[in-house]
């Protein structure tokens, strides 16, 4: 029976992604591709198989013909007629499909075929022995009949080896389970109750953490609205808590939980007996358990927690008949399908442990309630932009471009010097970050600095001109370039 695979094509599996409160998405691979090019090997051994069945006979007759000392015709005689009956009046038989008006598709096209193969190694051989004419019919007889004895042992060995090749793969084949296989009956003891319990509920959590704080000093076009990435406001931060409602465990989820891993058949008994577990909202409020056992320090209990989520949602994504398909899958110890599962809740444990962490280290930020200074444009259609010195003023300063007449150069050489100088007194971290232009760079130098001392900066940055807002200012291009004022 051809087996129906696609089902797991289909499975994703949600992954837990908590610092937004959210699941992230895993898919299968390639198991449909798989299949098919199951079912095709199985088929062509199938057909070969068949072919050289009907072969072997033929050829183990004209190996004993050959070999027969008390045969009445010689064997190289016997061995002409044959190959001209082939050729003259060959027989349509073939095997399916093939098509008889083709000689060479048909078993004698293939028999002659290999005669002729024969007739050509066996006179090959006796150009190399340098016989008397008078022993060459003799001997070419000889030959002819070693041949076809050994093309009997290899086309024997052939069949074999194509057998058991055959049987392994229908073994694995058996191993995968379609809606083919699933027969009504294998779900007769697993009748959920009527009436369907209800979705588990939800709560809102309320974070009494200590809300980390973010500082905006405006130095023209400083915005206050340049730390939302960070801090969100107060109504946002309200919206999110309305928003924030996470699935909760109920008694039956909570005893569910505690199965260990792998034990399928009682997990599986489990949900026949339970059937409030097997609802919407269960394998998110396990994943949510899953985290804030980690977060507690309970990985063993983390894990069980994502072990049980991932069966539920394996069983989901399968369909209608999902728990039925994947606990007999399981159950069976199909060991692909173990791999798949078992590999999948090892990385969702460990990118759970991930967030843990960064939430953690979140949480120790926020409650320091560290200030930070960011710099951000008034409007999407300004860009933050750094004009970093290359050095101090050339001797040579000359300024070219419209509106620079007016210019005092002296003024203008005095203000790149300062430029300069502000900028040595700057850390090579901030230097560097001025350096690439990069807004975000910079920005992420600041957010490490005391307040104060990202307020002098910042200031500094400013007062020298470094700070740039638009195209056009003093450009400083001191590093073998000229310099220019635009407007």
């Amino acid at each position: 029976m051809p087996l129906n695979y696609s089902k797991w094509d289909q499975l994703e599996a949600s992954h837990p992604n908590v610092d937004k409160k959210s699941l992230i998405r895993w898919k299968q691979r390639d198991i449909h591709e798989k299949r098919e090019i199951r079912k095709q090997k199985i088929a062509h051994l199938e057909a070969q198989i068949a072919c050289n069945k009907v072969l072997l006979p033929k050829i183990s007759d004209i190996a004993k013909a050959l070999a027969d000392p008390n045969a009445s015709v010689p064997p190289s005689k016997y061995w002409s007629n044959l190959i001209e009956q082939l050729e003259k009046n060959p027989s349509k038989d073939c095997p399916p499909g093939n098509n008889p008006e083709h000689i060479e598709q048909t078993y004698d096209g293939m028999l002659l075929n290999l005669l002729q193969r024969v007739t050509q190694d066996a006179k090959e051989k006796l150009k190399s022995l340098n016989l008397m004419e008078s022993e060459k019919e003799e001997r070419l007889g000889k030959e002819l009949a070693s041949e076809m004895a050994n093309h009997v042992k290899q086309l024997g060995a052939e069949i074999t080896k194509n057998e058991k090749e055959l049987e392994e793969e229908k073994e694995e084949q058996k191993k995968k389970i379609t809606t083919e296989d699933i027969h009504e009956g294998f779900e007769t003891k697993y009748v959920p109750p009527k009436p369907e319990p209800a979705p588990v509920l939800h709560h809102k959590t309320i974070d009494e953490k200590a809300k980390g704080k973010k500082k905006v000093v405006e130095y023209e076009t400083l915005n206050p609205s340049a730390v939302e990435k960070s801090a969100p406001s107060t109504s946002q931060a309200e919206n999110d808590d309305d928003d924030d409602e996470l699935p909760e465990m109920t008694p039956s989820l909570l005893e569910f939980s505690k199965i260990n891993l792998g034990q399928y058949e009682k997990s599986f008994e489990f949900i026949q007996t339970h059937r409030d577990v097997y609802v919407p909202g269960a394998s998110d409020a396990l994943l949510v358990a899953a985290f804030e056992a980690q977060s507690q320090g309970k990985p063993k209990y983390a894990k069980k927690c994502i072990h049980q989520s991932l069966l539920l949602q394996y069983c989901e994504k399968l369909g209608p008949n999902g728990v039925g398909m994947f606990f007999k899958k399981m159950m069976a110890g199909d060991k692909r399908a173990e791999k798949v599962f078992s590999d999948d809740v090892e990385s969702t444990y460990a990118h759970l442990v991930e967030r843990v962490r960064i939430s953690k280290e979140e949480v120790a930020q926020e409650a320091a309630g560290k200030e930070q200074i960011q710099l951000v444009p008034e409007n999407p259609d300004i860009t933050i932009r750094f004009n970093v010195p290359d050095g101090p003023p050339p001797e040579d300063l000359r300024l070219e471009g419209p509106g620079t007449e007016d210019l005092d150069i002296e003024q203008v050489r005095q203000a790149l010097q300062y430029r300069w100088e502000v900028f040595q007194t700057f850390s090579k971290d901030m230097q560097e970050a001025l350096k690439s232009d990069s807004l975000d760079a910079v920005n992420k130098v600041l957010g490490n600095m005391e307040v104060d001392d990202a307020e002098a900066v910042v200031g500094a940055l400013d007062n020298a001109g470094i700070l740039n807002f638009a195209e056009g200012g003093i450009r400083d291009e001191t590093g073998g370039a000229s310099s220019s004022s635009g407007p």
